[in-house]
């Protein structure tokens, strides 16, 4: 029997708990109660307890009285419990050092005094007399999970206002430092957080992109009108060629969304033919003709966006069938990529990874239908002709219609939005339990290639080119969304922040030469180090916070990951607006040496202005290590990543 930390945490207080103020009663799994009256070591004579004992936190903080009778072994009671745990201190603490036999000897609890609410037991936390409350962590870091993938740190940049045209590329003729059209400052900053994969062009803009309008001489390329986004001209002088040379730059993966909702199977295929095939062919020719004699390394494909609604308002089964005709022609063209392209999913690394339109938010009819569609009459091995379906889920605390100020919000709504925000969690795990059902091996990833906040746009600014600001509210946003993607990153194979630059929960802003690094930025910094890194098992005590009942959150979201140097990386939040946390982290499976921690934080509405562009930035932060951990004071509104090294 395996048991995860959040699982032994129930076991232990699923008991009788009374407090000063009263108590409830929750039995013990009737399993535990019925094995039979025989010690784990075989011996015959079984020592039967009636086991009295504490609920309490690690240091002597927060004592609950807990009682559970039960003609259990002692042994018994315990093998199961220690099974995750490679230490037998943090269970003999709960159980053994404090089992009494006399319930006079436990202390009075009659003077404890609140704490905090918990909002979802509706009791209040209780501590003794001049106890300070500390947030248990565990982490065993021998307990490796999954890999979290590099792409789940991606990015999303869309032929939308001023993303492309300003943000990213400004031309060679620029006054602004540029490389080959692409703006220095952003290169910097964008390689300084390790971006892992970029992807182009779209968005609702893929399904009525013609690539051919964006190669050749940039006089001569087509002028359309983006009906999308803002009525504006595209001139295309950015295509196929500046996105490829960007990526370089930038040293990043590449992610070319396909158009299945205007576009036809022999645009796509010649497309496909024309980035990546190493030979004599029309596309290849003409991509020679155009500079580029080289084929470019396609890592991941697109084959429609949102073709549930922009991408042509399908339902899900003609969108299955339309996605196994298209996908069929995006060839792999060289030897390696042809003897990869049935193993390994998600992780063939050598292939083009081929991404189906996935669900709008919780619509699992659609999941449903396409994961049906797709691996109907298909040979397994195949997994659906797929290597990853996509979900898009936006965080707008007021709904779709009004969305709010990215600016200027109260408390309430900076609840809402951050519990808007843990819907992300309920929505992988729904449309995870579908994907399983077709395919357990998890080959298939799930491709969360468009996430974050969307606010009203700033006044005086084109609605259409969804500009907005970015504060600490949106520094949380990404925490809590990032953390949750590590914890499911089993299934979570890529996601892709919207967007890159100037538009919705940006990580740069730029206006003329000009160029701010928001609080989003700062906060993917901190994470980098779990890119590629091993997930491991970690579970921290968390509480409800918030000022209205449909919009209360657990006061803290973490994630742990070893890295392949043996590097212990934690990062973790604090979401409320007041109140500072005590973290006491106990680690098993490494041994802490050294340990360092950066931390972002400031007040809710804090932001980086072009006048003030430092107002929000990541500092060293205090932490020591412990016996067996390490601990640390979270202040509201923070978020912190934590280095535990365990060699000299």
């Amino acid at each position: 029997m395996n048991l995860s930390f959040a699982q032994i945490h129930e076991r232990i207080k699923n008991c009788r708990i009374q407090t000063g103020c009263g108590s409830f009663y929750v039995s013990w799994p009737t399993r535990m109660r019925s094995e039979p009256s025989t010690p784990s070591n075989g011996n015959s004579s079984p020592k039967n307890i009636g086991l009295t004992m504490y609920r309490f936190r690690l240091q002597g903080f927060l004592f609950f009285k807990v009682i559970a009778t039960m003609s259990v072994p002692f042994e018994i009671l315990m093998l199961p419990l220690y099974q995750e745990i490679t230490t037998l201190k943090l269970i003999n603490t709960r159980l053994e050092q404090y089992a009494v036999a006399d319930s006079a000897d436990l202390p009075d609890l009659s003077e404890v005094s609140d704490r905090r609410y918990d909002g979802r037991s509706g009791e209040g936390l209780r501590k003794m007399p001049g106890e300070e409350i500390m947030a248990n962590y565990y982490i065993n870091a021998a307990n490796k999970k999954s890999r979290i993938h590099k792409e789940i740190y991606g990015h999303f940049s869309e032929h939308l206002g001023r993303c492309i045209y300003e943000g990213i590329y400004v031309g060679e003729n620029s006054e602004i430092p540029n490389v080959n059209g692409m703006r220095s400052d952003v290169v910097e900053a964008l390689k300084e957080i390790r971006v892992p994969v970029l992807r182009w062009p779209g968005g609702c803009f893929a399904d009525e992109y013609h690539w051919k309008d964006g190669i050749g001489p940039k006089e001569n390329r087509k002028k359309m009108i983006n009906t999308h986004w803002g009525g504006v001209v595209e001139d295309n002088s950015f295509g196929t060629h500046e996105f490829m040379e960007f990526c370089r730059q930038l040293g990043c993966e590449t992610y070319v969304n396909g158009n299945v909702g205007s576009g036809t199977v022999q645009e796509m295929s010649e497309w496909v033919e024309y980035m990546t095939f190493n030979g004599v062919s029309p596309m290849a020719d003409l991509r020679a003709k155009n500079g580029h004699p080289e084929p470019w390394k396609v890592d991941f494909f697109g084959v429609g966006n949102e073709n549930w609604g922009c991408g042509g308002n399908m339902t899900p089964e003609y969108y299955g069938n339309l996605y196994r005709r298209y996908q069929t022609y995006v060839r792999q063209y060289n030897s390696d990529m042809m003897a990869a392209a049935d193993d390994q999913g998600f992780d063939e690394e050598k292939k083009i990874r081929k991404i189906a339109c996935g669900a709008n938010v919780d619509d699992t009819e659609w999941t449903e239908g396409v994961m049906k569609t797709l691996f109907r009459h298909c040979d397994p091995r195949f997994h659906g002709n797929a290597d990853g379906l996509s979900l898009h889920y936006y965080t707008h605390p007021e709904g779709w219609d009004i969305k709010g100020s990215a600016t200027e919000f109260d408390e309430k709504t900076w609840y809402k939005t951050l519990a808007k925000t843990w819907y992300m969690e309920d929505l992988i795990n729904m449309h995870g339990a579908i994907m399983d059902q077709y395919d357990p091996q998890k080959k298939l990833g799930m491709i969360v290639d468009e996430w974050g906040t969307w606010f009203t746009v700033e006044p005086g600014t084109n609605p259409g080119f969804l500009y907005q600001q970015n504060t600490m509210r949106d520094a949380l946003v990404a925490c809590i969304n990032l953390n949750i993607f590590n914890k499911h990153s089993d299934r979570v194979k890529m996601a892709c922040i919207a967007q890159m630059v100037n538009v919705l929960q940006s990580v740069l802003l730029t206006e003329g030469a000009k160029m701010v690094k928001t609080p989003t930025w700062h906060v993917f910094n901190l994470f980098k180090e779990h890119q590629d890194a091993d997930l491991v098992e970690s579970f921290i005590e968390t509480t409800k916070i918030g000022e209205e009942a449909e919009y209360m959150v657990p006061n803290l979201s973490e994630s742990a990951s070893v890295d392949a140097k043996g590097r212990l990386h934690v990062t973790i939040g604090n979401l409320s607006v007041t109140q500072a946390e005590n973290i006491d982290a106990h680690i098993t499976g490494m041994e802490g040496k050294r340990v360092k921690a950066e931390i972002l934080t400031n007040e809710m509405h804090a932001k980086n202005t072009f006048d003030a562009p430092d107002t929000v930035h990541s500092t060293t932060h205090d932490v020591k290590l412990t016996a067996d951990g390490f601990g640390c004071v979270l202040p509201p509104c923070s978020v912190v990543h934590i280095t535990v090294e365990s060699s000299d």
